[in-house]
């Protein structure tokens, strides 16, 4: 059992950007905003906007970039990770993402229609996945040139 986890709420900022490693495992990149509002001293209200990059892979990744749009108010469940990379200028640079468990449309403000995905072996939709497990991915999956995610 992991004790890195992390649930957030907020909007997307942008549609989620679906890409295909070199090996054809999906992936789709998406930027959350979480705001807290609070009233300060004062009794006047404050607002602080945290913005999250977030990873989601395989067939969550195909599916968030089919379903969900810039604007949507979203829950997200996932692992917290610290990225490091040294750009071309030789600074160095560090940024805390998450990689996505779970994702799916907020319902306080929204309604939603839920549409089960089909898999490989089920005619109902949804369900068993194939008994073979998925590959992991590795940071040879993607070019010398790209930043991590």
């Amino acid at each position: 059992m992991t004790t890195n986890t992390v649930t957030l709420i907020g909007n997307l900022v942008d549609d989620p950007e679906l890409r295909f490693t070199p090996s054809g495992i999906a992936l789709a990149s998406i930027r959350l905003a979480v705001s807290r509002r609070y009233r300060d001293r004062n009794e006047e209200w404050q607002e602080e906007t945290l913005f999250i990059r977030g990873t989601l892979w395989r067939d969550a990744a195909e599916n968030c970039a089919e379903s969900l749009t810039k604007g949507a108010r979203v829950i997200v469940s996932g692992r917290l990770e610290l990225n490091q990379w040294e750009t071309q200028d030789g600074d160095k640079r560090s940024e805390i993402r998450v990689q996505v468990d779970e994702i799916g449309p907020s319902l306080r403000w929204a309604t939603a229609a839920v549409t089960r995905s089909p898999r490989a072996g089920d005619s109902f939709g949804g369900g068993a996945q194939p008994s073979t497990p998925a590959a992991p991915v590795a940071r040879e999956d993607f070019g010398p040139d790209e930043a991590p995610f």
